[in-house]
């Protein structure tokens, strides 16, 4: 059973720097604690994934409060016992949980856990997992530990999990991002975020598939990141990149599964006769797109030509936050009419849906709510009676036509009682 937790760390026969990291570090609570909990009560494994250094080490180490042993596969002796003496490295957990980190790196030990699963099913919560690349983990986990396995995500930090804090400034949160050093540290921010960058390249995007042209690559998600914020044209960006139509698609799909990018789709009914099916990207992290995009300063990157774009990047990736968090998966589209309105963020709630409009604007006009109501006149009884307008006020105003305007950093907690009170 997942074990009860109690106060102070005192994880047995472990020398290891990601250990150390959590001991010296302030810990930001996660919201997805709860997710966490619940899944270990009904779950013999679970597994943490999501972006590389998003925390998910130092999430479980806290958690669990020095109840459970750790292993990371970054360690090749490790790696190596795994893979050659399977029976001998599970048999070391015999009496305590067991955090198994990067399991990406030991596929092979999955078919292994899965027996020894499936001699102790009454044992949940026994065995917690983390790994960073989608792909192939994906592919081996649903292959070899299906029904035994809760599989959640944890992403950068949400204005939520840093609330009173300096990302509560505008310039702060997009400058710095969600990722926990950057974030937690600022002066680290741009030796950080460009090591980040390049390390993903030269090893994340290695092991997800062989691309033999790194620079190529790199031209490809600087274009990407000019695109922050656009639809998704992969004729255009093929044509600009100079590689295949399919090459573009399989290498966005890598930026999707290491959660670089998030692709925002259309919402699919025939509300005034949309006519675009191509999806909108966004980067996860302001940050990055900061540094991909150049941007010199905060101020900057909000006063200049991607400003709307890298605010608006902000809030849809609060939103897929906030899902996530939840244990949910995001339920969130962006709607354009024949005649090119268009609302920025749809999201689905119960039977309703609520039309958001992202504007980088301190001063809200009945220009902004024209999207708004023109859905919700669309939509008619599928759509929400409130229309939301998330920009740069100081407090939450009412606008005509039942819609609403908000503080950006808001927002999350307006989405997360949503969610929460859904039936």
């Amino acid at each position: 059973m997942f074990p009860p937790f109690s106060e102070g760390l005192q994880l047995k026969n472990i020398d290891n720097s990601k250990v150390q990291f959590y001991n010296c570090h302030m810990y930001v609570r996660r919201l997805l604690s709860d997710v966490l909990k619940d899944a270990g009560r009904h779950f013999p494994a679970v597994l943490i994934t999501g972006p590389r250094q998003a925390g998910k080490t130092t999430f479980l180490l806290h958690e669990m409060k020095g109840k459970a042993d750790y292993v990371s596969f970054d360690d090749p002796m490790e790696r190596g016992f795994a893979i050659s003496d399977p029976y001998g490295f599970l048999n070391r957990f015999e009496k305590r949980p067991a955090i198994l980190d990067e399991v990406q790196y030991v596929p092979e030990i999955l078919p292994y856990l899965k027996m020894r699963i499936d001699k102790e099913r009454r044992k949940n919560g026994k065995w917690l997992l983390t790994g960073s690349q989608q792909f192939q983990l994906m592919k081996n986990i649903t292959e070899s530990l299906a029904g035994r396995i809760a599989i959640i995500e944890l992403l950068p930090f949400s204005c939520l999990e840093h609330k009173g804090t300096a990302t509560d400034v505008l310039e702060n949160s997009i400058w710095n991002g969600g990722y926990p050093e950057p974030s937690l540290y600022p002066a680290k921010r741009s030796l950080w975020i460009g090591s980040y960058i390049q390390t993903y390249i030269e090893r994340d995007v290695r092991q997800l598939q062989n691309i033999k042209d790194l620079r190529v690559f790199e031209a490809f998600i600087g274009l990407m990141a000019a695109y922050h914020g656009k639809e998704f044209n992969t004729a255009a960006l093929s044509r600009e990149v100079g590689v295949s139509l399919p090459t573009i698609k399989s290498w966005a799909g890598i930026l999707e599964a290491s959660y670089l990018c998030y692709f925002l789709q259309p919402y699919f009914r025939n509300y005034g006769k949309r006519i675009i099916k191509m999806p909108k990207l966004y980067f996860i992290d302001p940050a990055i797109v900061c540094a991909i995009t150049k941007q010199p300063d905060a101020q900057s990157a909000i006063t200049g030509a991607m400003g709307g774009a890298i605010f608006e990047g902000l809030i849809i990736s609060e939103a897929v936050k906030v899902f996530t968090m939840r244990g949910k998966k995001p339920d969130i589209f962006f709607w354009r009419s024949h005649d090119g309105l268009e609302v920025d963020l749809i999201i689905r709630i119960g039977t309703k849906l609520y039309p958001v409009e992202i504007k980088l604007t301190s001063t809200p006009t009945n220009r902004h709510l024209e999207p708004l109501n023109k859905f919700k006149n669309i939509a008619g009884k599928d759509a929400s009676e409130t229309g939301l307008l998330v920009c740069r006020v100081n407090r939450s105003i009412p606008m005509p036509s039942n819609n609403l305007a908000i503080p950006w950093n808001h927002f999350p907690d307006w989405l997360l009682s949503k969610i929460t009170g859904a039936k």
